[in-house]
């Protein structure tokens, strides 16, 4: 009689069910870490070298912020914590780029329970999109709540510091697409010699932030750019932005990062909050911490 080798054989069953079990989990994963990257707030530190800066503006820490976007999902506390994470920086300056919430009334109510910011020389902010109307009360009782947090407003402003021997300027647009910016008008307010951090809310202000001329006819008249309003294209796949609200008019140049342009370093911040859904897709919500070199 032959004889027959017997080998145990692991049952099909037990090895369909592992890989359901895994799949379910790779599902899970990819569906929960979307929330995650919203939620989840990244410190990007970075470091400015400038020619010429002025002995007591060197070391200067710079902490910038935009798009909080306080709302339903991102809430009071979310707030709260963003600014306990901005106040633990040790910021001798704190800049705000606009949508503080999702429209003008709910942009009031935040910098009526904004907790103070801890910054040497102080906060400063501009205005974004959905944080105007056609009201003109509104807009004053803004700008008035944004004086009571103690946050400067700067709406086509220029801020002058001083910061020992040196002069550091911020000059603050108006909102692109609903407010009323004058780039030329605030450009002609400064010198190229000046040190000049130019703020605003929307990127695509570039265009003729790139163009306008300082008070003596020269075009290099900022040195540091910080603008927002684009969530890095929020929910994003191989770069692009799969929102469209979240994609610049002029350039995908101007998404997200840092860039050199006119002999300036320019940033467009990912930000802090999210619209629409709230969710992020390889494009982390972040704060920024830039050091003056």
């Amino acid at each position: 009689m032959p004889r027959y080798q017997y080998k145990y054989r692991r049952p099909q069953r037990r090895k369909t069910r592992m890989g359901r079990v895994l799949l379910l989990i790779l599902v899970l994963l990819l569906i929960g870490y979307p929330f995650f990257e919203a939620f989840h707030l990244n410190v990007q530190e970075h470091t400015t070298e400038l020619k010429g800066l002025p002995s007591t503006l060197r070391n200067l820490k710079i902490v910038y912020l935009t798009d909080i976007h306080q709302n339903l999902w991102n809430s009071q506390n979310r707030t709260d914590g963003v600014i306990k994470a901005v106040n633990s920086l040790g910021a001798d300056l704190v800049l705000l780029g606009g949508d503080y919430a999702d429209d003008a009334g709910s942009a009031i109510a935040f910098f009526e329970s904004l907790p103070l910011i801890q910054a040497r020389l102080g906060a400063f902010g501009v205005l974004g999109n959905n944080d105007r109307n056609e009201s003109t009360t509104d807009l004053k009782n803004l700008i008035q709540a944004m004086k009571d947090a103690g946050v400067t407003p700067l709406i086509n402003e220029v801020a002058s510091i001083k910061v020992g021997q040196a002069t550091l300027y911020i000059a603050g647009i108006d909102d692109l697409e609903t407010g009323d910016p004058d780039v030329e008008g605030v450009a002609a307010q400064v010198s190229a010699d000046d040190f000049v951090i130019l703020l605003g809310h929307n990127p695509d202000l570039l265009t003729d932030a790139v163009k306008a001329v300082d008070k003596d006819g020269k075009t290099h008249w900022f040195d540091l750019a910080l603008f927002g309003h684009t969530h890095g294209g929020q929910i994003t796949l191989f770069g692009k932005p799969l929102l469209a609200a979240f994609s610049p008019d002029t350039s995908s140049r101007y998404l997200s990062g840092w860039i050199i342009e006119n002999r300036a370093e320019i940033l467009v911040s990912n930000g802090v909050g999210t619209t629409i859904v709230p969710m992020r897709l390889f494009a982390p919500a972040q704060i920024h911490l830039i050091r003056l070199r």
